[in-house]
């Protein structure tokens, strides 16, 4: 039996309302860790989705041992979204150290979309909508035009040797970050959609991922407890924007598809942009406002709903059967495959 299309609109908007929610609070950990400047990226990274993952495998515990049959008959693909958790901090805070924190997020976040799109065509064989299409095009733009600013601003700021390499070195990062974040997504949404709570499918990639930074956290996490602001940073890192922020992803990814939710996490690059600006110091040209706009323009294509599609027969008392719904209303994104 279908559901209601103001149901189906309902709930996709609530997926995307979360998944909103979770880049506002991914786009403060940029800014977050240049108050820990002592604190190299991997120890960064490491203690944020670290600790953060343990802290999900924890609380969902009880939903992970009823849920464990599911998890192992879906090993692999577990396995592959953990291995994706574990590498994504540590590609992605490295780029920002190198590239700073504008550009590292813009490239991290903006490639995003793109893998995703990829992975699911690839891995679910789904065809892209005209609305995801034209939603994700602004948004690149936008992240592409944003990037250019932040680049440029770096550029007439840093003339010491060496940095156009490591800004270079910063991208490449950034493009491994937004390609193993598209994996976890994907990863998690599948598992969510095979029949696997969102909790359960979430405590166990990111708990597993979690442990395999453990090393990473133990070789590299001397300066975090070094000082009061070390430790505050990656406690903050841990619980708001990695714990919360991915509880509300993996709602919203219950939802919506991987490919809308990255896209729609383009608000991130936005977020840190806007607080590279307020609270670290960084000068955003003109050019990055537009990018800006445009990245708005991007969430406003994909989060306002469509039309619905015409009934095709009335809707009687006795039958109680809706009329089908267009897949493209409100945040379909892509076509789902049966």
């Amino acid at each position: 039996m279908r559901r209601p299309p103001g149901r189906v609109a309902g709930s996709a908007g609530a997926g995307a309302a979360c998944v909103l929610l979770a880049s506002l609070l991914w786009g403060t950990t940029g800014t977050a860790a240049t108050f820990a400047p002592a604190v190299g990226p991997l120890a960064i990274g490491a203690v944020a989705m670290g600790l953060g993952g343990l802290l999900q495998a924890l609380v969902a515990a009880p939903r992970i041992r009823r849920a464990l049959p599911d998890l192992r008959a879906r090993r692999r693909v577990v396995l592959l979204g953990a291995l994706s958790v574990a590498a994504y901090p540590l590609a992605f805070y490295t780029s920002m150290r190198l590239a700073g924190v504008a550009v590292g997020t813009v490239v991290s976040i903006g490639s995003a979309p793109l893998a995703s799109a990829l992975v699911e065509r690839i891995a679910d064989g789904r065809r892209l909508t005209r609305r995801w299409t034209a939603g994700a095009a602004l948004g690149l733009s936008g992240t592409v035009l944003l990037c250019a600013a932040q680049a440029a601003g770096a550029g007439s700021a840093r003339a010491g040797a060496g940095s156009a390499g490591a800004t270079v070195l910063g991208v490449g990062l950034g493009l491994v970050a937004g390609l193993t974040y598209a994996l976890y997504a994907w990863a998690a949404h599948r598992l969510i959609s095979r029949g696997v709570p969102s909790g359960a499918a979430m405590g166990a990639v990111f708990g597993l991922g979690g442990l395999l930074l453990v090393p990473v956290l133990l070789a590299t996490g001397a300066p975090l407890l070094a000082s009061w602001s070390g430790a505050a940073v990656g406690l903050y890192m841990a619980l708001v924007p990695m714990f919360t922020g991915y509880v509300l992803f993996g709602w919203g990814l219950a939802h919506v598809p991987a490919s809308t939710a990255t896209t729609l996490s383009l608000l991130e690059p936005v977020v840190a942009a806007v607080l590279a600006v307020l609270v670290v110091g960084e000068r955003l040209p003109l050019l990055g406002w537009v990018g800006i706009a445009l990245v708005v323009a991007c969430l406003a294509v994909l989060t306002v709903p469509g039309r619905p599609a015409r009934r095709r027969r009335p809707v009687t008392a006795a039958a109680g059967t809706p009329a089908p719904v267009d897949d493209g209303v409100a945040l379909a994104g892509v076509r789902e495959t049966p």
